[in-house]
């Protein structure tokens, strides 16, 4: 009787060992799951900003113009996004400055002045397609612009400006939420899954020129020069150290996979409806029209609701990397955080990039196609220069010490640099010359 006893105090105090050290690791995986969602914000916002108005078009004629051939594509340049978004973010964290401010320091004033002098001129340009964006997408609900882009401009500004920096990065962070309207429209679009596997598995190449142009031009969307400024910036204000930097990597990783999802499944739902029949997208609005008599009312709608969404995030992402990056640039006070009185520079320059945008997006007959022409080509020549700044800054033995990159990093940060260059050049050779026609 006594061995029984002791045998079942034995096992008790096993199954007590047991269970305490289970609600530790539970306790554990919890407060790992709450540290990342305090410090989620930068990576994800950053990378869904680049799905907007002009991105979601792309995508759309992606899928309409080449079904499911290019989904192999997504790889190589989700790889690329995320290398060049965690380095930037890396130097936010080791240095407590700005992409802008680090150039400035680094390369001189007059370097910087014609950098940010360029980059204020093509956001500016993209801002006004955001809006744009807007009007087409609250258009198809039978809103007309003049009523839903003021109002949008008046709600992004008073967030901004009236509001602190966590208040703004959770409101852009349930923006983010719109696009799993996407996903939703690719199954409602019934798309053949076996052939949608193979197109992501299996990589083919053309040189027709219709092909090239639109390989570049997907590179060019989903890789942009403020969004490595924004991202920089936004971990700088959130006060992120390089204690906390894992978990910031693991956001902007977490936040460029769930971008790139986003962009494979419209170019599923489009392919899955449109390709077969040849139809022609020039905007993301063109794609929400035409997906509803064949993908149902519904995957119209949410596509609709997605472009409204993702042009909503972006018109207010756009022009805080503006301003971040010129006022780092000219060293003046900074940050969502503070009023008028504070950063009159900052949020002045924000102020005006939302309401020329706004207006000029009102413009009746306004030439669209021409003003992401002008901008696209700034950015393609700017998009060489920022990455070329960022490795250089990031393998500065004085700037980032241990946290530079090792020679792996490097070899694969330096590919992706010298490819995504050479495509923006040709992006841009490709839209001058009209050789997408």
């Amino acid at each position: 009787m006594a061995e029984s006893r002791a045998a079942v105090r034995t096992a008790g105090r096993r199954l007590l060992r047991r269970t305490s050290r289970g609600v530790r690791r539970t306790l554990a995986e919890r407060r790992g799951i709450i540290a990342y969602l305090a410090i989620l914000g930068p990576g994800m916002i950053a990378a869904n900003a680049g799905n907007d108005a002009g991105g979601i078009a792309t995508y759309a004629s992606v899928g309409a113009g080449h079904g499911y051939g290019l989904l192999w594509a997504f790889i190589p340049i989700t790889i690329s996004l995320a290398l060049v978004q965690e380095m930037c973010a890396r130097m936010g964290a080791v240095t407590g400055k700005g992409l802008a401010d680090l150039i400035r320091e680094r390369f001189g004033v007059r370097w910087t002045a014609l950098v940010m002098l360029a980059l204020f001129i093509a956001n500016g340009g993209v801002t006004v397609s955001e809006f744009a964006g807007i009007a087409a997408a609250t258009e198809i609900f039978g809103v007309p612009r003049y009523v839903s882009v003021p109002l949008a401009a008046a709600s992004i500004w008073w967030l901004v400006v009236k509001g602190s920096y966590k208040r703004v990065e959770r409101v852009f962070l349930l923006m983010s939420l719109v696009f799993f309207g996407y996903i939703i429209s690719a199954f409602l679009a019934r798309p053949q899954w076996g052939e949608v596997a193979r197109g992501f598995i299996r990589p083919g190449f053309s040189f027709d020129a219709a092909y090239l142009f639109t390989l570049v031009a997907i590179i060019g969307t989903t890789i942009s020069p403020y969004m490595q400024v924004f991202v920089q910036s936004s971990v700088v204000e959130k006060g992120t150290t390089t204690e906390d930097y894992p978990l910031t990597r693991a956001d902007v990783f977490v936040g460029t996979l769930f971008a790139m999802s986003i962009a494979f499944f419209i170019v599923v739902s489009t392919a899955a409806t449109l390709h077969k029949l040849g139809a022609r997208i020039e905007t993301a609005a063109d794609a929400a029209r035409a997906l509803e008599p064949l993908a149902g009312a519904y995957a119209g709608i949410l596509f609709a609701v997605g472009l409204f969404g993702a042009s909503m995030l972006a018109a207010g992402v756009l022009p805080l990397a503006t301003a971040y990056s010129i006022s780092e640039a000219l060293g003046f006070e900074k940050g969502v955080s503070r009023s008028f009185r504070e950063a009159p520079i900052f949020l002045g320059i924000f102020t005006f990039l939302v309401v020329v945008g706004a207006l000029v997006a009102m413009v009746p007959g306004l030439p669209l196609f021409r003003v992401l022409l002008v901008t696209q080509v700034i950015n393609g020549l700017l998009l060489p220069v920022i990455l070329i700044a960022v490795l250089r800054l990031v393998n500065n033995r004085e700037l980032m010490g241990e946290h530079r990159n090792g020679p792996a990093y490097n070899v694969a940060a330096w590919l992706t640099t010298v490819i995504v260059s050479a495509l923006s050049l040709l992006l841009i050779i490709a839209t001058v010359f009209g050789l997408g026609s």
